[in-house]
């Protein structure tokens, strides 16, 4: 198993590839996947599913271009479906491009398989109200989006986040995590679930 990092779109967003020998899954492609396209030709890769954190903009400029290219079905959560009909879904904010329109499908929390690995699947809301994070235990790492970086918290002032959710939606799921999975988000650097409830001052009363 490889997870390969990918700094994409405007906004620079991690996008990753998670893959063993023939299958991938891409997460959060954030901008043009030509780069991520020429990686998994290059090693060989299916890619079976394309999963989105979140619907922000950031994390979906290459949705349609990396469904295009590869066939893939492309996943989030039923509850942020209403970011499609806004402007931090559709793009176009801040003078940033417009995202090319794309059609998902939604996916429950709970148990599920990609690419051959076993993920779970959490629904963590508070950056958005659908915001999900998929934690891969065979790899010890969960691709959180912008529920938690390093050092910090997603931002909760956009329509549909909540400070008070986040927190609970970080407390419950990725602080119950094994210390050692790598929280992998969709900005900066990877962090650890025990190092961040150790050290995230949103949580250290700091």
């Amino acid at each position: 198993m490889e997870i390969k990092t990918f700094h994409l779109g405007p906004l620079q967003t991690n996008c990753y590839v998670l893959s063993g020998d023939k299958e991938a899954v891409v997460v959060d492609p954030g901008g043009d996947p030509a780069e991520v396209l020429a990686y998994l030709k290059d090693k060989g890769l299916t890619v079976t599913h394309i999963l989105n954190t979140h619907l922000h903009f950031d994390h979906t400029y290459g949705n349609k271009a990396m469904a295009d290219a590869t066939g893939a079905p492309i996943l989030c959560s039923q509850e942020d479906l209403y970011l499609l009909e806004s402007e931090l879904g559709k793009g176009g904010t801040f003078g940033l491009p417009m995202v090319d329109e794309y059609t998902p499908e939604t996916i429950e929390p709970g148990e599920h398989s990609f690419a051959g690995f076993a993920c779970t699947v959490f629904l963590t809301p508070g950056h958005s109200q659908g915001s999900l994070t998929y934690y891969f235990p065979e790899a010890g790492a969960a691709f959180v989006g912008d529920l938690i970086f390093y050092r910090s918290i997603g931002r909760t002032d956009f329509p549909g986040g909540d400070m008070g959710i986040l927190r609970g939606s970080v407390i419950n799921h990725i602080f119950d995590l094994p210390p050692e999975t790598l929280l992998l988000s969709g900005h900066g650097p990877e962090t650890t679930a025990g190092d961040e409830k150790l050290h995230n001052p949103f949580f250290t009363g700091f």
